[in-house]
């Protein structure tokens, strides 16, 4: 075959696998075990590239531990449950499991063509009733465990779509799919007690040294360890029962700057006070209006609603400070109180200035200039760290840092018997209820006599109805009277089942741990779970680093507590990986104000089919509402899968975006196919020639760097090394049995990635059985040492020959050496050299 044909040879080897069962995953004693996982994709109907680059990423590692003698676990799965299904039912009058199941389907079989070492064997949907059923189970026992519990909370409730959102699902304040303005509701809630954790989660964050600093971060940040003080301000005159406000501080050495206490609108008091106060009620309502993002309520304008009460300065009995019911405060964070500091807080010094209320700077810089914000500058808010010369001092030196400032301000405090020093954390528990029908039944029934009663665990699962409508608004599961209606597990009395839905973090929240047993009666088997876990490496986007890798974590540990998993899984994934995205050109056209955007492959250099001209967006994620997204199967039919696969991997660090170009995927064609020509030409190759040895030591340095590439995730680097060898074998003269020796090499260094062109590569040349079941190549250290090395030869300046000669080689030798090239010949035309400049390893200088 003078021609590579990706189209008839891909499938013909994906069949040689799945045949060979070559990626099904087996418990081996004998063998060190690797487990790799990507973050399994929603089922939404078609890939795009940026998958495609995803779990290439974890492929190359699969494929390179199976050559190392690895036990390799690399499953896939779904996931399935949501909300997109749900909307989909709405709008085209199907059922969500329908249109889940077909997009499953569909994209099962976009990934067959990739030709991914996934073990198939072991795929499950999470809205399948083996899977979901084991995660009731689940819930039971942390039910027992208290790690599940019920209380009425403030949530974000989108009046839309009719269902709690999570903070992450509010965007500027309106709901991620709906759109609608996002309310603030009081409803009774399911939650997982992750704040239990709270410590432990921050702590072990030091233990994870193959995960991204970046990530670390971000959870660290996310579960908000702080130490302050909790105190409370007198109620200048008590109010309904209320005599006073407590006030958690993470900066009590600012207490002299205080201008005014402020409370949540869903602060008992606030709800107190608005009984007799209609213009209150109506503040109130506003505010709960707001979702409870941090980042929406920061960027909307600080308003408040002055209760008219007072409180009396712990500090100072003849300093009172007004109460405001303010609507950046939120109920759930501290105490759903705080005293306001306008000198040091920008959101403070916001809600100051709009209602002329005080600003008392009580630190400044110790040298340089500085604007005061009483005085119209900005707050000053420097690192805690920082030295700062106290104006108002609530104990300790004038000039400290504000960490000595605080600890000496809570000390202080206690000292007074006015408050004490106390840990927070900014983590929450986790808000598990959702009121919609795609999604796992909570598994508890309703009691008149008997309260709240688990399900019994033989009759899980508790299964969702297939006869449900979505001819309204709402969770059709409320509507279901006979799924609703059951007896009482616990007394047999009429009762009603639970109809919220567990939010669909929890279903990723343990797959990982069902991925070492997906067919077992239990969560998992002790066994399997022992073996496989923890999982080696995780891939997946960064916008997953704060709550599905926070909540996975949680899972781990509760699983733990109802021996699920083993102690050494508390910690799950022991190293993670973030790649980029994989960006594209935008195309779009603009009429009358109406954008009308275009998929790449209906725009060519520029214009329309119909001649228009289209307006080139810069390079951004790939997103379907801006249709920049390149589907994959379109690339697999003109370039085959292995082009695809190695242009996502060979362009950018993978940590780093990648921008796909149409020029790119026909560059990296041509090369893939101009590997087949060399390979089949070193088989055509003559029985002798020249450069055997030099060949073969490029070949060993290659397996070398490619395998230092793999192993630290250099992808690109090591397809760099690759592009570099394929020219080397090309120009080589060596003999067959060389050129054959490096073609066979190049094509198992080439597998992880282009796994099919070096199946076809390796059966051409003789190899024995499958590539992807051959050892990897080991390179001889021997190999690796320079023995030799090459100096170029420059007359007057122009280079004119090279020769290769010992390490070691005395400066006369090497002189006598190049002075002998038939090129230094020519250009010394007859006349002796003036100088001879050796540098011994660099470069042969010849002056005329």
């Amino acid at each position: 075959m003078d021609r590579y044909d990706a189209a008839a040879i891909e499938p013909k080897w994906q069949q040689e696998w799945e045949r060979a069962g070559c990626f099904t995953a087996k418990r081996d004693a004998a063998k060190p075990k690797y487990y790799v996982l990507e973050m399994f994709p929603y089922p939404s109907g078609n890939l795009h590239i940026g998958h495609v680059r995803n779990y290439a990423m974890g492929d190359v590692v699969a494929r390179y531990k199976l050559a190392t003698g690895h036990a390799v676990l690399h499953p896939m799965g779904w996931d399935a449950f949501g909300l997109p299904a749900e909307n989909a039912a709405m709008e085209r009058g199907v059922h969500p499991e329908g249109w889940t199941r077909e997009n499953i389907a569909n994209m099962k079989g976009q990934f067959g063509r990739l030709g991914l070492t996934l073990d198939w064997s072991r795929e499950f949907a999470t809205c399948d009733p083996d899977y979901y059923g084991q995660q009731q189970a689940m819930f039971i026992d942390f039910l027992e465990k208290g790690l599940v519990y019920r209380k009425n909370a403030v949530v974000n409730w989108d009046p839309v779509d009719m269902t709690v959102l999570a903070n992450e699902q509010v965007e500027d304040g309106r709901g991620w799919r709906s759109g609608a303005l996002v309310e603030r509701r009081e409803l009774t809630q399911w939650f997982f007690k992750i704040s239990q954790y709270s410590d432990d989660l921050l702590g072990a964050l030091d233990g994870l040294d193959n995960w991204p600093d970046k990530v670390k971060s971000m959870q660290r940040n996310w579960i908000g360890k702080s130490r302050g003080l909790q105190f409370g301000f007198k109620l200048d005159d008590a109010a309904d029962g209320f005599d006073t406000i407590e006030v958690y501080t993470t900066r009590p050495d600012t207490l002299l700057g205080a201008s005014f206490v402020g409370i949540s609108a869903d602060h008992p008091l606030a709800k107190s006070l608005e009984g007799d106060n209609p213009q209150l009620a109506a503040f109130n309502a506003e505010c709960r209006k707001m979702g409870t993002a941090e980042e929406d309520m920061e960027k909307a304008e600080k308003r408040g609603f002055d209760t008219g009460l007072t409180v009396t300065h712990p500090l100072d009995p003849d300093w009172h400070l007004p109460v405001f019911v303010a609507n950046f405060i939120l109920m759930d964070y501290g105490t759903g109180a705080i005293f306001g500091c306008p000198a040091h807080d920008q959101r403070d010094l916001e809600f100051a200035r709009k209602y002329d209320l005080p600003v008392i700077s009580t630190f400044q810089p110790v040298a340089g200039e500085h604007i005061k914000p009483e005085n119209d500058g900005t707050p000053y808010v420097p690192p805690k760290t920082e030295t700062v010369t106290y104006i108002k001092l609530v104990a300790g030196a004038p000039e400290q840092t504000g960490e000595q400032a605080i600890d000496a301000a809570i000390a202080e405090a206690e000292r007074l018997n006015i408050g004490k020093g106390v840990t927070k954390f900014r983590l929450r528990d986790w808000g598990l209820s959702r009121q919609r029908y795609w999604g796992c039944p909570i598994p508890v029934v309703h009691c008149d006599a008997c309260g709240v009663v688990p399900e019994k665990k033989e009759n899980l699962p508790v299964e969702l109805p297939k006869d449900v409508s979505f001819d309204r608004p709402g969770n059709p599961l409320d509507r279901h009277d006979d799924w609703r209606n059951v007896p009482c597990p616990s007394c047999g009395a009429d009762a009603k089942r639970e109809t919220d839905t567990m939010d669909t973090f929890v279903d990723s929240s343990w797959y990982y741990a069902r991925f070492t047993s997906p067919g077992a009666e239990t969560p998992t088997d002790p066994e399997d779970a022992a073996y496989w876990m923890n999982v080696d490496q995780y891939i997946g986007g960064v916008e997953h680093a704060i709550l599905h890798l926070l909540y996975s974590r949680f899972f781990a540990r509760a699983m733990n507590e109802a021996d699920h998993l083993p102690d050494a899984a508390r910690e799950p994934f022991d190293a993670l990986f973030t790649q980029g995205m994989v960006t594209h050109e935008i195309y779009m056209t603009e009429e009358d104000g109406k954008k009308t955007y275009y998929f790449p492959h209906e725009v060519t250099n520029g214009k329309l089919a119909d001649g228009r001209e289209v307006k080139v967006i810069p390079s951004a994620k790939m997103s379907k509402s801006k249709r920049n997204v390149v589907d994959p199967v379109e690339i697999i039919d003109r370039f085959g899968a292995d082009t695809a696969r190695w242009f996502v991997l060979s362009d950018s660090p993978p940590e780093r975006d990648v921008e796909w170009t149409d020029a790119g995927a026909e560059a990296a064609s041509k090369h893939l196919a101009r590997v087949w020509r060399t390979a089949m030409a070193a088989r055509d190759a003559a029985e002798t020639g020249q450069g055997d040895e030099d060949l073969l030591r490029e070949m060993h340095k290659t397996i070398h760097d490619v395998t230092m590439g793999v192993e630290s995730f250099g992808f690109n680097a090591a397809i760099a090394r690759l592009y570099a060898f394929a020219a080397t074998l090309q120009k080589s003269k060596a003999g067959r049995k060389a050129q054959v020796q490096a073609a066979r090499t190049l094509a198992q260094l080439m597998s992880p990635m282009t796994p099919h062109l070096s199946e076809e590569i390796w059966q051409a040349l003789g190899g024995e059985g499958l590539i992807a079941t051959a050892a990897w190549p080991k390179a001889d250290p021997a190999m690796l040492v320079e023995d030799e090395v090459t100096l170029p030869i420059q007359v007057n300046g122009k280079r004119r020959d090279e020769i290769r000669v010992p390490k070691d080689m005395p400066k006369d030798q090497i002189e006598a050496k190049a002075l002998a090239s038939d090129a230094v010949q020519r250009s010394l035309d007859g006349k002796e050299p003036k100088k001879v400049i050796v540098v011994p390893g660099k470069i042969v200088n010849v002056v005329v």
